[in-house]
């Protein structure tokens, strides 16, 4: 099975109603994708009670992909709001247990930042993460070629099977140390999470500017580079039971309309609301007029 979503379900969706509530906005992005990433759990670990009402909004069959709490992956700048790493990861195990309840907690994404490279103190970190974890299902998502090199590629994979990692299987913008190949591997025959970054190699590396959000992640997939990707999907069901696919090209709001593409390339069907609940196509403007 391949499900495909977005990373948040903001504005993102093309056919959100204007003027729609933020209370209101899941409901909605459920009616045209089964599956999500939840993006604020990296930023703080969230009330549970937010995960309860989010599985209450959704179908039964909807499916969450939680990024971990950036505390728990290197990337946070500052205080750590909790007293140990014990403890974090007990707040955020915790936190989620709502959606693991309702059977829609899918995968705990784990992406490691650019400068987690492969070596040993970081492998005793992803096998403390997973011991802190215990049974929640989590994938694994790397920033560093040095985990994927010619010589480590195999160890790295070998490593993620017996640790009960999935693989985030990545397709980004080749710009050096801090991105990776794709690497169309399955590490656990149940389930692979695939994301696509967008291929903006001049944004990819701007996180120190001001303007990084708005450019990271400025791309859209033309057809032929959706359709070798449908390939790639197939032979990874192959590998693999179950595909989460989220699309993560949202500074310039390409998601959701990449998403619906590889939809129809995969012959899936594709949600389109009655014409009266679609946002107004933008005027355009006639230079020639009085």
């Amino acid at each position: 099975m391949i499900r495909i979503g977005l990373a948040g379900w903001g504005d993102q969706v093309l056919a959100m109603p204007p003027g729609i509530p933020a209370r209101e906005k899941l409901r909605v992005y459920a009616a045209h994708f089964s599956v999500v990433e939840v993006d604020s759990s990296f930023y703080a670990v969230q009330p549970a009670r937010n995960y309860a009402k989010w599985a209450e909004e959704t179908p039964p069959d909807f499916a969450f992909v939680v990024k971990a709490y950036q505390g728990m992956t290197g990337h946070l700048r500052g205080d750590n709001p909790f007293p140990g790493t014990a403890e974090m990861f007990a707040a955020f195990r915790e936190s989620v247990e709502p959606l693991l309840q309702a059977g829609k907690l899918r995968l705990v994404l784990f992406q490691y930042p650019p400068w987690f490279d492969c070596r040993r103190e970081n492998v005793d970190k992803l096998r403390q993460a997973r011991a802190l974890l215990g049974d929640l299902p989590l994938a694994l998502e790397f920033r560093h070629q040095s985990w994927f090199a010619p010589e480590m590629r195999d160890r790295t994979l070998a490593f993620m099977r017996r640790e009960r990692w999935a693989h985030g299987v990545c397709d980004e913008p080749q710009a050096g140390l801090g991105s990776v190949p794709i690497v169309l591997e399955a590490s656990d025959d149940a389930v692979t999470l695939v994301r696509f970054h967008g291929r903006n190699v001049s944004g990819w590396n701007s996180g120190g500017s001001a303007n990084w959000r708005d450019v990271r992640y400025l791309y859209r997939y033309d057809e032929a580079e959706l359709r070798e990707w449908a390939q790639r999907l197939v032979q990874l069901q192959a590998m693999t039971k179950d595909i989460y696919v989220i699309f993560n090209n949202n500074s310039g709001g390409d998601a959701a309309g990449n998403a619906k593409q590889m939809m129809r390339i995969l012959g899936q069907a594709v949600y389109e609301p009655p014409e009266e609940k679609r946002p107004p196509e933008p005027e355009q403007l006639d230079l020639f007029s009085p």
